[in-house]
């Protein structure tokens, strides 16, 4: 993505964080940006002093990119289920950090621990279990390979942490351009 693009889209996260934590929607984006028009997932991560305060996406769309960033973004704000107790309060968006990941496609492996630590994000599902982690949570943590595996297993799917190694399970991994900004910088 261009420098252009992601602001757009920063801009695009930006209003409707602002608009779901003041309760007025903001109006749905459109551009003339072929790339920003296509059919792609994301997830948008919102920060406070690096504490996780929202993270919402998906992995494939049936809207243009620009409109999924808008609806991620305010689900971000107001229905990760994590927070929805502790909501983000208006007061607070100036302290809010955005970061955007779009999603290449998903691809199944075989052989998990082919994964890349810091450029691989992992899917892992089994019957009705299933979670993430973008690649960037590999650097945040400094997890092997084996306990990134374990810990989308156990924290984020609801399975043994060893459910990765099983043949039943099913483990996909993707790449992301993460870009993020500041709040009041957008």
């Amino acid at each position: 993505m261009t420098e252009e693009q992601k602001q757009i889209l920063l801009k695009t996260a930006k209003d409707a964080v602002a608009g779901a934590v003041n309760d007025r929607p903001a109006a749905p984006p459109s551009c003339d940006d072929g790339d920003l028009n296509r059919q792609q997932g994301c997830f948008v991560t919102l920060t406070n002093d690096r504490r996780l305060r929202g993270c919402i996406g998906r992995f494939t769309a049936d809207i243009p990119l620009i409109r999924l960033v808008a609806e991620m973004g305010a689900a971000a704000a107001r229905k990760d289920p994590r927070f929805v107790a502790d909501p983000i309060t208006p007061a607070e968006l100036n302290q809010l950090h955005i970061e955007i990941s779009v999603l290449s496609a998903m691809t199944r492996t075989d052989d998990p621990l082919s994964l890349r630590l810091g450029i691989d994000g992992i899917y892992i599902t089994k019957g009705y279990h299933s979670g993430c982690f973008l690649p960037q949570v590999a650097t945040e943590t400094n997890w092997t390979k084996a306990e990134f595996l374990a810990y989308c297993c156990a924290h984020k799917a609801g399975l043994d942490p060893d459910a990765w190694r099983d043949p039943d399970t099913d483990v996909y991994l993707f790449t992301a351009d993460a870009f993020g900004k500041d709040y009041a910088d957008i």
